[in-house]
């Protein structure tokens, strides 16, 4: 059976917050019954964009990832609501705005902190998938319709055929350990998710002057084993990314052929060497 996902390719997001305002536009002060109470004017992100800097200037990066209900397969709030909270068969988790009245309990059963309290009404919320829109015969949200870049991307496909999208396209969800099998995509999460070492070469040339090097060969060394090499380009940057935050102690070795110098660096967080004088 074909079911809903949603794929984000985190590099396209720009943070226009358009996917953020489609949904409020949608459901602030609109009811729909079997799916969801009015959502609140104020205090309610069902979409809410994530975002995060990396590195140090002139050494930047920032990305921004716009998170939601993951109408995940083995959803706590489902288990926990006891009939309040429901999954489809097409993989839409959808919170019963009648039978969830009163349930404040459920808000803390999402692990990924995606269900909101309307306090007004006295019921907990969460994004919808626009079930409405879809049973309608809407093959995208609202979420996507808005969507600037092409970042959000709604598919119904098997279980099987989704497997082997995220094979090909290298997509991620959230936080998988928590075992709760999201049906939220995202593509270059690694741009979030994982840290770089950036740094520039220069050298001292006969005149005396400083310019760059381009053409070093760089290589990143972990353990005493190569695990990464590349070569500055004509500013004399280098970029090793996709490194693991915390993840100890790294050596960089920088060779021109008549020179080389080595850094011993511990990684924490994304960062710039700045500038390396040969």
């Amino acid at each position: 059976m074909n079911k809903w996902n949603m794929i984000i390719d985190v590099a396209e997001c720009t943070n226009c917050n358009l996917c953020t305002l489609a949904a409020m536009d949608e459901y602030v002060g609109n009811e729909f019954p079997g799916y969801s109470a009015p959502m609140p004017k104020h205090g309610h992100k069902w979409i809410n964009i994530l975002q995060k800097e990396r590195g140090q200037v002139p050494a930047v990066d920032i990305a921004y990832v716009p998170t939601m209900c993951n109408h995940c397969d083995d959803a706590p709030c489902v288990a926990k609501g006891k009939g309040a909270v429901k999954k489809r068969d097409d993989g839409i988790v959808l919170i019963d705005p009648i039978k969830a009245k009163g349930r404040k309990d459920l808000v803390e059963a999402c692990p990924h902190g995606h269900i909101w309290w309307n306090e007004e009404l006295q019921v907990p919320q969460a994004w919808t998938f626009d079930a409405h829109l879809i049973d309608g015969g809407w093959q995208q949200t609202r979420g996507q319709q808005s969507c600037p870049t092409g970042a959000m991307r709604a598919v119904c496909v098997t279980d099987i055929e989704m497997a082997k999208l995220a094979a090909d396209q290298g997509l991620e969800v959230i936080k998988p350990e928590l075992g709760t099998k999201p049906r939220v995509y995202y593509k270059n999460l690694w741009r979030f998710s994982k840290c770089f070492i950036a740094g520039s070469v220069s050298e001292q040339t006969n005149d005396g002057t400083i310019d760059c090097f381009e053409g070093a060969v760089v290589r990143l060394l972990k353990d005493g084993d190569v695990i990464a090499e590349a070569t500055t380009d004509n500013y004399g940057d280098f970029k090793f990314d996709r490194l693991t935050e915390n993840s100890g102690d790294y050596i960089v070795e920088i060779s021109t052929g008549q020179s080389k110098k080595t850094l011993t660096v511990q990684l924490g967080v994304s960062i710039n060497l700045g500038e390396i004088r040969l």
